[in-house]
């Protein structure tokens, strides 16, 4: 099993922790996040496929540190948290996205997300990679990340967040333009 794999299954057994110890049975906890209670358990089981949106939102629940959850380190990066420009309202799992309301906090600085739009190709992205740590969500259409050498397909209102010394690309994931918002934060 390679590190990234006990990584995953570091963040599902911190998502198990706080469930349990807050006296939670995960189909309570999946319905209050609106989430299939076998998919839930899922997340607990392996951590790999659970929407950072999501973790986001249990950090919230349980007032603790987001990147704790991720790392199991507090204010290893200072929070990546969405927000409605002007309001502070958190829109993570909002499925009315706007770009032009939309900023991203990282401490206590407030920046503009980089808004990407992908063509439908047939050509393969290249892969890149880069210091510091990167965080997308998907405002329209279907976006394929790969991400070393696993593929990961993503819909509107799905994130992913992960350090981009890994090679990765972005490409178009269907027959119309898609679009996502990507922040980097060195």
């Amino acid at each position: 099993m390679d590190n990234m794999e006990n990584n995953y299954q570091e963040i599902g057994a911190r998502l198990r922790e706080l469930r349990e110890v807050s006296d939670y049975t995960i189909e309570e906890l999946a319905a209050e996040f609106n989430v299939d209670p076998e998919v839930y358990a899922g997340y607990e089981e392996n951590g790999q496929d659970v929407p950072i949106s999501l973790i986001f939102e249990i950090a919230q629940k349980f007032k603790v540190d987001f990147n704790e959850i991720i790392t199991g380190k507090t204010a290893w990066l200072n929070t990546y948290h969405l927000i409605r420009r002007g309001g502070g309202k958190n829109v993570n799992r909002n499925p009315e996205y706007h770009f032009e309301d939309l900023a991203y906090r990282y401490g206590n600085k407030v920046m503009q997300p980089l808004l990407v739009t992908l063509e439908p190709t047939d050509a393969p992205a290249k892969p890149i990679t880069h210091t510091g740590q990167e965080f997308n969500l998907v405002l329209e259409g279907t976006v394929i990340i790969t991400l070393g050498s696993k593929e990961f397909t993503m819909n509107a209102g799905d994130s992913i967040y992960f350090n981009p010394q890994i090679p990765h690309a972005q490409r178009c994931g269907g027959d119309v333009k898609a679009r996502f918002l990507t922040v980097i934060a060195e």
